[in-house]
């Protein structure tokens, strides 16, 4: 399975949502809360991204937002 990394911050509905997305559908994920992990600001701003929840899945564009179009690829 592709690896899938969230990027998430605290108080983001569309990351709770995403997070539930992944949860429901047995995706297993690593979660980097910019919050507790401020180093991936910088990441994400070099990448072009300005909000969250950006989902980064192995061998496709990373996208932002809630978008059960693009994280059905992954789910089960």
């Amino acid at each position: 399975m592709a690896k899938v990394t969230l990027y998430s911050k605290n108080n983001c509905m569309q990351c709770k949502m995403t997070k539930r997305y992944l949860a429901e559908h047995n995706v297993d994920f690593e979660e980097h809360n910019i919050n507790e992990q401020p180093q991936f600001i910088d990441y994400l701003k070099d990448r072009g991204f300005q909000s969250v929840p950006v989902v980064e899945i192995e061998g496709t564009p990373a996208f932002s937002g809630f978008r059960p179009d693009q994280l059905q690829a992954v789910a089960n």
